[in-house]
């Protein structure tokens, strides 16, 4: 077996750790938000949601990059999986650079065009906000690529304790910016830059070492090339468009739910909110898969890759029953910190119970496709997801609320048929996965 249990733990354990700090620190972070002001936060809150469509766009160029490391390591081609690094380390920057100079010279006519509605006070916090993060892309670029690179050697320790020291500088430093300067939106978007500067500069250098499988050391492997680049881009590409593609149809779901009054938008944010720690495992494990699997393929060993995910999304649903017994017993007193009316309350009790019961279909629709990435089977997954986020999560969604007037219990209806619809597919998909997956 090329992956001991204890090169899984090693792999697993860091990304977990990794997924829990950083929503952990976004709840932290969004209480500490709010010392600012309401048009403060509700700017952040604008550009948060094109933040978190570029940041999922440069993961899933990553993410590429890292399907092909890992299959040239597991052709035990360890000088080729470097130059695909160094290719993938030029295409994650200039695709940031690309994104930061829009935002920089469009950031007013952006936000005017997607948030036209807004009023001018809460437009001038996000224009702030957005002009000094957007220089901060191009660092993120960098983390993320490096971090990627150190999960196709098997080592998720190094991101997770970048990702500590990341994440440390940007709680310290809005508690001194908020708190102790009282600056305005600044003081938020300041330490986002600085904590992301000193992210990629300690993932650079760490990954310049010699002795790492895959290092950079070299600035020739920077120059572009056409073959490598295809192949990087051949899963994150597909990988990207499904990404951006679900995160606009989130937006479009939450502009369905502000048509349902007050206690229905507090209700589904607070849900959506904390089930948040039902995908902490999966999104891990979603993680690990990518390199699990890819080495798997990159060696010919197509039944490992297999049964590897078997074993892992066993080890998923054994956390996911802990995590959603847990929320489901103690709903009640989590959701009372929340200081919601009564009305909401029972709507967000009500959505976790929902949620956590429908966590049994979830693994299958969402961390088992990465092995099929891995085999660079990107766009027929991508096609899938596509499809089925607009037919079943927004379509059945419409329906539920509009239609049959559900409320908005209506949304989580849509988006289980939209699991449910997914989960099927890529298990039959899975099934002839030793006769698809392809190598690069």
């Amino acid at each position: 077996m090329l992956f001991s249990r204890k090169d899984l733990v090693r792999l697993l354990g860091p990304l977990i750790v990794e997924q829990v700090l950083a929503v952990l620190v976004g709840m932290v972070d969004v209480v500490m938000v709010a010392a600012v002001g309401e048009t403060a936060v509700s700017g952040v809150a604008l550009v948060d949601s094109i933040s978190i469509l570029i940041i999922q766009l440069l993961s899933a160029l990553a993410t590429g990059g890292a399907v092909v490391c890992s299959q040239y390591m597991g052709k035990q081609q360890s000088e080729a999986a470097c130059y695909a690094a160094g290719q993938l380390v030029f295409i994650t920057a200039a695709c940031a650079v690309f994104f930061a100079s829009v935002a920089l010279f469009g950031e007013r006519h952006l936000l005017r065009l997607i948030f036209g509605q807004a009023e001018k006070a809460v437009l001038d916090n996000a224009a702030t906000y957005f002009r000094i993060t957007a220089l901060s892309y191009l660092f993120l670029a960098l983390y993320n690529s490096g971090a990627a690179l150190f999960r196709s050697m098997g080592n998720s320790r190094v991101s997770m304790v970048v990702s500590l020291f990341m994440n440390g500088i940007n709680i310290v430093g809005n508690a001194i910016c908020i708190y102790g300067f009282h600056m305005g939106v600044e003081g938020v978007a300041f330490p986002t830059l600085i904590s992301r500067i000193v992210a990629a500069i300690m993932i650079l250098w760490l990954i310049r070492d010699r002795d790492n499988t895959i290092h950079i050391s070299n600035i020739s492997v920077l120059r572009p090339n056409r073959e490598i680049m295809k192949k990087i881009l051949r899963v994150g590409v597909p990988n990207g468009l499904e990404t951006g593609m679900f995160q606009f149809g989130k937006i479009a779901l939450q502009s369905l739910v502000s048509t349902l009054g007050t206690a229905a938008i507090a209700s589904f944010a607070v849900a959506s909110n904390l089930v948040t720690l039902h995908y902490l495992p999966g999104n891990a494990i979603g993680l690990g898969l990518i390199t699990i699997a890819g080495r798997c393929v990159g060696a010919g060993e197509y039944e490992q890759a297999k049964q590897y995910t078997k074993k892992l999304l066993l080890l998923d649903y054994a956390m996911l029953f802990v995590i959603c017994t847990i929320m489901a017993l103690f709903s009640h007193q989590i959701v009372r910190m929340y200081n919601l009316s009564p009305e909401a309350a029972v709507l967000t009790r009500g959505m976790i119970l929902m949620h956590s019961c429908a966590m049994i279909v979830w693994p299958l629709a969402f961390p088992l496709p990465n092995t099929l990435r891995a085999g660079l089977d990107a766009r027929f997954t991508m096609t899938v997801s596509i499809f089925s986020m607009w037919a079943f999560r927004f379509g059945f969604a419409y329906l539920f609320v509009k239609v049959w007037n559900t409320g908005v219990a209506g949304i989580w209806f849509g988006m289980f048929i939209d699991w449910i619809f997914r989960a099927i597919v890529f298990v039959l998909r899975f099934h002839g996965f030793t006769s698809r997956a392809q190598q690069i």
